[in-house]
């Protein structure tokens, strides 16, 4: 992928393209608003990393709306310190995509632009989900694995989504938190492990084989184990 990052700080600025490269993407920096507005409108990206504090008489908001407003549709994450639920708001109502505050883990960072971009390549809403012998069927709001017909509450059908749909890859609290609970509670609740637990219950104990893993550290993992 060829992604542009539009940061200031010097030191995030080169940790970000440095991971990205490392990552086998292909990755251009602009260091203020002015130069990144500028770059973003007359070349292609496949994805754009934005801070929202920059120099140059642009800021990040204003950068993304001028973006849009030309109806650009590159997938758009931003990378702030300002991390507020205000904040975040702002941005996502601005045209982000998504939104990562400071400080980062740069596998999050990468898990986030990289599931951006795929999502931008789709050609239309998937409407069945399927990892290993699990389906989940958006429409009719049924999951299945194998044969067995699984009842899930409305909260954990969104748990299981949202895990389905980031397959293979490392899922944070963080992540969960943003994605399932829209904020809405603090990330030192235990309100996630609960709601693993009561999955795994349904997904995995019943079967032979297990699908969501917890990865140490990290979060957790939905995948088989051919994965």
């Amino acid at each position: 992928m060829r992604i542009l990052v539009v940061e200031d700080d010097k030191d995030v600025a080169s940790f970000v393209v440095k991971g990205l490269r490392e990552a086998g993407h292909t990755a251009e920096h602009a260091d203020n608003g002015r130069d990144g507005l500028f770059l973003a409108a007359s070349e292609n990206f496949d994805a754009i990393i934005l801070d929202r504090m920059l120099p140059g008489g642009i800021d990040g908001l204003r950068l993304l709306e001028t973006l849009r407003g030309q109806d650009n549709t590159t997938p758009v994450l931003f990378l702030s310190a300002l991390g507020q639920v205000d904040d975040r708001v702002k941005g996502l109502k601005a045209g982000g995509d998504d939104y990562l505050t400071k400080p980062f883990a740069f596998a999050e960072l990468l898990a986030r632009v990289e599931t951006l971009t795929r999502r931008g390549k789709s050609d239309g809403p998937a409407t069945r989900l399927q990892v290993g012998d699990l389906e989940m069927d958006l429409l009719s709001r049924t999951v299945r694995r194998g044969t067995q017909k699984i009842d899930l509450q409305p909260r954990e059908f969104r748990l299981l989504e949202y895990l389905m749909r980031h397959a293979g890859q490392v899922v944070t609290r963080t992540m969960l938190l943003e994605g399932v609970w829209d904020y809405h509670f603090d990330p030192q609740t235990n309100v996630i492990d609960v709601h693993i637990s009561r999955l795994r219950q349904k997904i995995d104990k019943p079967f032979e084989t297990p699908l969501l893993h917890t990865v140490r550290n990290a979060g957790y993992m939905l995948r088989t184990e051919e994965a």
